[in-house]
């Protein structure tokens, strides 16, 4: 049986019109991006800055026309059927958007008010014991950290318990805690049947969760893929180490530095020695090495390298 589908995104393209620019001049936001997020699955959507992740997030939660194609959540057009789409919807922006002159319970009640939701004083006290804000419950918004802050905007995005959760950088500035306990929350209501997608840069969290991921580069799909296949799909070993010297000439474009950490892919274990002699050649002093397998960011480098200029 083909899985059902939570979400369709169909040919989407939005452009905008630049101000001051030449007459008809415009900037291309998305392409014509088309995916398909099925129903349970925890979905990554990945991209570097101005790739249009965004953009079709707003799409998705009626914050912005698609200039073509067509969004559906659960069946229901994101313009035609735009209250039953909303309502399965749960979006955890990226920005820390508050109403100061509540408490954290009032917000998360007139949040319920919103989709028509009585008696969710329960359901609320188990968000706040889940995301550790059953002490901050009484609490002035305005008061809280910004960590603080980010919990409850988690908390109102599943208030109506919506089946699919949108997490749009999520733990962008967080503290470790916080990153922890978000993560055994989504990944428990993912467990529960919630459709989960992911936008973050923290390329380790997708890897650890996601069970298929999209990459998009300039407002086009560059690729889609379950994440163990995007990572079989890079071959070879990774030399990572610290040092305080100066890399030679030929190895920096195929180094990832970091700091002083070092990270260096190798087709084999004859490419390990070769690269080794290298490293000694040049006087390189070499501390904490170890070997590896590539992850997530060598998958994500390799494509954003392949993939070209998108037609416009």
């Amino acid at each position: 049986m083909s899985p059902r589908i939570a979400v369709r995104f169909a040919n989407v393209a939005k452009s905008y019109r630049l101000p001051g620019g030449a007459p008809g001049a415009l900037l291309h936001a998305l392409g014509g991006v088309s995916f398909d997020i099925h129903e349970g699955e925890f979905f990554g959507l990945l991209g570097p800055n101005g790739a249009g992740k965004t953009t079709l997030i707003s799409v998705l939660a009626g914050l912005t026309r698609a200039s073509s194609g067509r969004v559906t959540v659960h069946g229901h057009d994101v313009v035609a059927d735009y209250a039953a789409a909303r309502k399965a919807l749960g979006i955890v922006p990226q920005e820390l958007v508050f109403d100061p002159f509540f408490t954290v319970r009032e917000a998360l009640r007139i949040q319920s008010g919103y989709f028509g939701v009585r008696g969710n004083d329960a359901w609320i006290d188990e968000l706040l014991a889940a995301l550790d804000l059953t002490d901050k419950a009484d609490a002035n918004m305005r008061q809280l950290s910004g960590g603080m802050k980010r919990r409850v905007l988690v908390a109102q995005a599943l208030v109506h318990r919506p089946p699919v959760i949108v997490l749009d950088e999520p733990t962008a500035g967080v503290d470790v805690e916080l990153r922890q306990t978000l993560w055994q929350f989504i990944a428990q209501l993912n467990r529960q049947g919630h459709t989960v997608l992911l936008t973050t840069h923290y390329l380790e969290e997708a890897e650890a969760l996601c069970q298929r991921i999209a990459i998009l580069k300039l407002g086009t799909l560059v690729a889609l893929d379950r994440t163990s296949a995007l990572l079989a799909g890079t071959a070879g070993t990774v030399l990572t180490f610290k040092t305080d010297d100066a890399l030679p000439a030929a190895l920096h474009l195929q180094a990832r530095v970091t700091g002083r950490i070092v990270q260096l892919r190798v087709a084999d274990a004859a490419g390990v020695e070769q690269m080794l002699r290298t490293l000694r050649e040049a006087n390189v002093r070499v501390e904490d090495l170890e070997i590896g397998r590539a992850d997530l960011e060598d998958v994500f480098l390799r494509i954003m390298g392949q993939a070209g200029e998108p037609a416009r």
